[in-house]
């Protein structure tokens, strides 16, 4: 059985022939097109640009680039949102289904493309005659719910930036972000629910703006039951909407001029605040949408993340809405009110297209298959995976449980900073588990040592991007150095602060972050290599694992053990789970200590926080934990 499955985990996995059929990309296309993209990048992207986006004024020159600054088509002039709206209704979609809406309620939704652009036009009007106008920032602090969708594409429409804040944060967090973007308008909703109970957003607001010396607006969604007076800062969403034109004539926006900023943690201190642009960020979240995920006509496409993250404004609203997808949004947690909750909803609407984080699919191993086996998964064509490395195990578990042997899986690497997917494996290209595949175009990925030389293959180093991508960061908001560090590191390259490793094939293992590297006698052992041996053991679902201070070793591994429904801990189980380790990477990643665990801090986006478990563990400050789920 163990050979079998070791068997099946470094399998090549080719795609089905029912895929093949109705790719947009064929098989052999991407070498041919991925040499053109790196050869010549000007011509290749000018073509996709030309051909794939609207614009209101064509662009003079494709790239400029002047170390560490860099523009894409220089002198364009365009407006995201016409992409994402006016082009469809112009072509006959103004009745298709643009999102579908559902909560733990099981209430439904939904909003067609030509109700979703009177909409819009509606609320960027509203957002006028508050006196928003270009360049002003705009903070949304919302549930998944479509009055969301709204919000950010009216800000884009008039040229507002728009800081989009998870509705999990703290009023001190969400302060802190208010502030450093100044911005002028705040919009909320009343409240979410997540497992059955209400989290109340307008008090979390309220708090957060209390001490900002300003007067600042607050825009309410109200939501069913709801009635309260407004104060006099306080406007209501709906009722902003009513009075005004159907018709909001598109900002015209150079292609350099600012679409929005996503706040992201750094280990320690203030978050950054990451810049994107207009026209580039299109291009590379519509091409990567009709590629990667390769959305048809008539597809379903559901991707769990929450808006107020990069995967969130990348593949649930921007991307897909530039190619006209119909796209599913769910309020509330993934396993309420039971395991089978997602799986349910995937049956339901003939889910075609499924993009989830590693983490959730790790949860669902845990609760068994049991809550799979419960529904229809036939219509899933294609599932993604994003946020953090996926475990091979775990790959394999969402390709026989959830694909049922019949799906196409990709695997996507990018940031916030990147904007869209950098690496992946295209659905026509073989799939290999636990590596999420190969550059995209445009994107010269190598592993290099600390000087910039590239490694040989199945050497562990530093993950870079030789040259700007279409979608690449523009700056910091309000801190020019932070920008020039991704490109100075490293020689001048961006490094993007992973480890990794290139096969014989140039297929990459993203092995998590750099600074998640053990130094156990000399020897680096990534974190991520330690916790998918760990994993391995057919009794653990999940695991975490930190260095902690050796006077002879430099650093002993502890791991954080998360096992699955049913199993029992125990001394025996430890011995197991280090003989594992040891088994699949050698004596030097054994765990002197394991620690069984009911969970494991987590940022909301899925990514375990190792530097709280080693500051508890050490008895150190824990910094700022304004990201954790819970």
């Amino acid at each position: 059985m163990e050979n079998e499955i070791l068997l099946k985990l470094n399998k090549v996995y080719e795609p089905p022939t029912n895929i093949l059929d109705t790719l947009f990309l064929k098989k052999g296309d991407y070498e041919k097109l991925y040499k053109e993209s790196i050869e010549n990048p000007e011509a290749f992207w000018g073509n996709i640009a030309e051909n794939e986006l609207f614009w209101f004024s064509k662009f003079e020159k494709v790239m400029e680039w002047n170390h560490p600054k860099y523009q894409w088509f220089v002198g364009g002039k365009m407006n995201i949102t016409y992409n994402c709206l006016d082009r469809h209704i112009k072509n006959g979609k103004r009745n298709k289904v643009a999102y579908i809406y559902t909560n733990e309620d099981n209430q439904e939704a939904k909003i067609t493309y030509g109700e979703l652009f009177e909409s819009v036009c509606r609320f960027a009007n509203g957002l006028k005659s508050l006196g928003v106008k270009k360049g002003d920032t705009v903070t949304i602090n919302m549930p998944m719910m479509i009055e969301q969708i709204i919000a950010v594409l009216a800000c884009a429409r008039i040229g507002a930036i728009h800081s989009v804040v998870f509705g999990g944060f703290s009023p001190q967090a969400l302060k802190i972000r208010i502030q450093d973007a100044n911005s002028k308008v705040v919009i909320t909703s009343s409240w979410t629910k997540r497992r059955g109970k209400k989290i109340f957003l307008k008090s979390i607001v309220d708090e957060a703006v209390e001490d900002i010396p300003k007067d600042i607006k607050i825009i309410v969604a109200q939501r069913e039951g709801d009635f309260y007076e407004y104060l006099e800062n306080e406007i209501d969403f709906h009722k902003l909407m009513e009075s005004q034109s159907p018709v909001c004539e598109p900002e015209w926006m150079d292609s350099e001029d600012p679409l929005f900023i996503l706040y992201t943690s750094g280990t320690t201190g203030k978050p950054k605040g990451v810049l994107h642009s207009c026209a580039g960020y299109n291009l590379q979240t519509h091409i990567t949408s009709k590629y990667i995920f390769n959305i048809n006509e008539d597809d379903i496409f559901w991707c769990t993340a929450d808006i107020g993250w990069i995967t969130g404004h990348s593949y649930v609203v921007y991307g897909p809405l530039s190619l006209g997808a119909t796209i599913l949004i769910v309020e509330g947690a993934p396993d309420y009110p039971d395991p089978g909750r997602w799986w349910k909803i995937v049956d339901k609407y003939r889910v075609n297209v499924f993009y989830t984080s590693p983490t959730a699919i790790r949860m669902f191993m845990k609760h068994g298959v049991s809550w799979t086996q419960k529904f229809d998964l036939s219509s899933l064509k294609i599932l993604g995976t994003v946020g953090e490395p996926i475990n091979p195990e775990a790959w394999l578990w969402y390709y026989e449980n959830i694909g049922r042997n019949r799906c196409v899986i990709v695997d996507t690497w990018w940031q916030t900073e990147t904007g869209g997917h950098m690496i992946s494996t295209l659905p026509s290209l073989p799939q290999k588990p636990g590596k999420a595949g190969l550059p995209f175009f445009g994107v010269k990925a190598e592993v290099v040592n600390k000087k910039g030389e590239i490694l040989p293959p199945n050497t562990v180093g530093f993950l870079i991007i030789e040259k700007p991508w279409v979608s690449a960061l523009r700056n910091c908001w309000g801190d020019e150095e932070r920008f020039k560090q991704y490109w100075s590191e490293i020689g001048n390259f961006y490094f993007a602060g992973d480890l990794a490793a290139k096969d014989e094939d140039g297929y990459i293992m993203i092995l998590g972050r750099a600074d998640d590297v053990l130094s156990v006698s000399g020897h680096r052992i990534g974190t991520a290599e330690v916790e998918s041996a760990i994993v391995s053991h057919k009794s653990v679902a999940e695991a975490a694992v930190i260095g902690k201070p050796h006077e002879i070793k430099g650093e002993s591994i502890k791991a954080f053990v998360i096992l699955k429904k049913d199993i029992e801990p125990s001394e025996d189980l430890k011995r197991e789970i280090k003989f594992q380790v040891r088994k699949e990477l050698g004596s030097l990643a054994v765990p002197d200590e394991i620690e069984f665990v009911e969970t494991l801090y987590k940022t909301r986006s899925g990514k375990i926080m190792r530097r709280v478990l080693k500051a508890r563990e050490l008895g150190q400050p824990i910094g700022d934990i304004s990201t954790l789920e819970d």
